[in-house]
């Protein structure tokens, strides 16, 4: 039992707060003989929920063996996020359909919450950091085959609905119960409308890799943030976002319709130095990925404690729509919310023990110590 501490509730924040947990799970009543924790000075709020990311602690998500994905798995717990999406790059069909296999193996044992992919089906136009020669038109038997491929593990796909076979690919992701998300798109504000009705209802790390919100050509970031069925993604590491474009985003969609995401790469907890992001390769210097070839951005090395902390004290964010930004709305967008995104009982005990500065003093996952309490 946790006691003493700041306690962020859906309900609010409670001063000298108490948590039970019994077994993996939060409850009511603590068990008997429970052993107790002093937390006072410090908060305890939901462990982060990752919808976007593609490694870390030196290992991909996207090329690496088993071992390597428990590695980066492993590296992100660390830093708060107990739940987790592994997130592929463009790459042929065939490799994105074995890691789709791959995947969904841990996925099946609880070590990701699913897969999304991103790519290839997005504008050559808005390609980021994707291999132009691989991208393709979502044809929906290919959007399908890579459905298939994770056996019931697909959580979500990014794509260029403006592209041909992109509304239709939408319904179909749609009707099999997939995150139809828009990005890497080079679509008019029109199009983008067209798409939500279709069914898509996130937005991939908006503002970024789309174009810019313009006064006679509103584009799709206006259409994303307007709609009220639209999450939006948002990268919060300093530079992928302007603190003013972040404070747009969260006028126009409130927290509950914001989704703090890393968008990591192998990098994220491990370092500068030389990687690889699909067939891409990547300079990593002063904690910036940017394509060797052409300077793009190429994912980031963001960890969601720094995005939280950056949220809380450069953002003026309150504490509760930080924690519901990197918790309850992405927990709600996965169809999780019964389990994980808030400390309630009968929630997994998937918890984070913060000091006053906001740095990481405890991680919990499913009622086990990733980070043993260090409240000296």
């Amino acid at each position: 039992m946790l006691t003493g501490a700041t306690v962020v509730l859906p309900t609010g924040t409670v001063e000298n707060g108490q948590v039970a947990i019994d077994g993996a799970r939060i409850t009511r009543v603590p068990p008997e003989n429970a052993h107790v924790i002093d937390a006072t000075g410090h908060y305890v709020i939901p462990g982060f929920v990752d919808l976007h990311n593609h490694g870390g602690g030196g290992a991909s998500f996207t090329s690496g063996s088993v071992d390597d994905i428990l590695k980066g798995i492993h590296t992100h717990r660390l830093h708060g996020t107990t739940t987790l999406v592994a997130s592929t790059v463009t790459g042929d069909m065939d490799s994105l359909t074995h890691r789709a296999g791959l995947l969904s193996e841990l996925a099946e044992q609880g070590e990701i919450a699913g897969v999304h992919f991103e790519g290839p089906f997005i504008s050559p136009c808005r390609k980021g950091a994707h291999s132009e020669a691989l991208l393709r038109d979502p044809h929906p038997a290919e959007v399908r085959k890579l459905i298939d491929a994770a056996r019931g593990r697909a959580k979500m796909l990014t794509l260029a609905t403006e592209l041909p076979g992109g509304l239709d690919s939408v319904r179909l992701l749609a009707d099999h119960g997939v995150i139809a998300a828009i990005g890497h798109t080079d679509a008019t504000y029109e199009q983008t409308v067209e798409a939500i009705d279709a069914g898509a209802t996130v937005a991939t790390h908006l503002f970024n890799a789309m174009p810019p919100l313009g006064h006679r050509s509103p584009g799709p970031i206006t259409a994303l943030l307007e709609d009220d069925r639209i999450t939006v993604e948002l990268i919060n590491d300093g530079t992928h976002l302007h603190p003013a474009a972040l404070q747009l985003a969260f006028h126009h969609a409130g927290a509950r319709r914001v989704a703090f995401i890393t968008d990591a790469m192998d990098a994220a907890g491990f370092g500068d130095g030389r990687y690889w992001l699909g067939p891409l390769e990547v300079e990593v210097a002063d904690g910036v990925a940017r394509l060797v070839e052409d300077g793009t951005i190429a994912g980031s090395t963001l960890t969601l404690d720094r995005a939280f902390k950056r949220a809380v004290t450069v953002d003026g964010l309150s504490v509760e729509d930080a924690v519901t930004a990197l918790s309850a709305t992405p927990a709600r967008l996965l169809g999780m919310a019964d389990t994980i995104g808030s400390l309630e009982p009968g929630k997994y005990a998937d918890l984070l023990i913060l000091d006053s500065a906001y740095e990481v003093k405890g991680v919990m996952r499913r009622g086990e110590w990733v980070v043993g309490p260090q409240l000296g």
